[in-house]
């Protein structure tokens, strides 16, 4: 699989070339959690945001399906005792509903063949008035059109669905019935758009 092999190269990306981003994305998601919330990460990759989420929330659970990427992510958090790994699938989820205070599912939504139902799960298990993150690498909206690293990341194997940029994310969350959702984006090399759902 495509993100077992390039799991030990991934922090590579994470952290050089497009890091500036990456740390400020870490800082914005980590302003989102509170010390008592229980939060439920989706495909967790290396562990870029569960170090930073784990390091301030009561409890995480972080999943990916990927086992390379488990792994990495199982080393970069072993210092925190209240981050637990596990493999998981995001279109079919095994947690109850209403169970977590935060659910985030970073830099996956543009890689899944039915987005709009890996949404509902991830809301089915946010508890009400919880809060769904959802960052993902964008396009720069000037041009619309992927860097040569994301170009290169597609040849190599990552089967992008979709692509966005700041404003067609927006227009996708609000196409699927998400019209309270708030929005940012980091701006760098690779922008990451962030969207926040409160859970009704």
């Amino acid at each position: 699989m495509f993100w077992d092999q390039v799991a030990v190269f991934y922090d590579f990306f994470e952290d050089f070339y497009n890091g500036k981003v990456n740390r400020e994305l870490c800082k914005r998601v980590k302003d989102l959690i509170c010390a008592e919330d229980k939060v439920l990460e989706c495909a967790c990759g290396t562990g870029m945001l569960s170090k930073h989420i784990g390091a301030k929330c009561e409890k995480l659970i972080a999943t990916d399906f990927a086992v390379g990427m488990l792994k990495q992510a199982k080393k970069n958090c072993s210092h925190l005792k209240n981050v637990q790994i596990c493999e998981a699938n995001i279109m079919e989820l095994s947690y109850e509903s209403n169970s977590f205070d935060k659910v985030v599912a970073g830099n996956v939504i543009h890689l899944l063949d039915h987005p709009k139902m890996a949404l509902k799960e991830l809301e089915r298990v946010c508890k009400p008035e919880g809060k769904i993150i959802i960052p993902t690498y964008v396009n720069k909206q000037n041009s619309g059109k992927p860097n040569w690293l994301v170009k290169a990341i597609g040849k190599a194997g990552a089967d992008f669905k979709g692509q966005f940029n700041y404003e067609t994310y927006q227009r996708f969350f609000e196409n699927c019935g998400y019209n309270n959702a708030e929005y940012s984006i980091v701006e760098g090399k690779i922008p990451c758009a962030i969207a926040v759902i409160t859970k009704q």
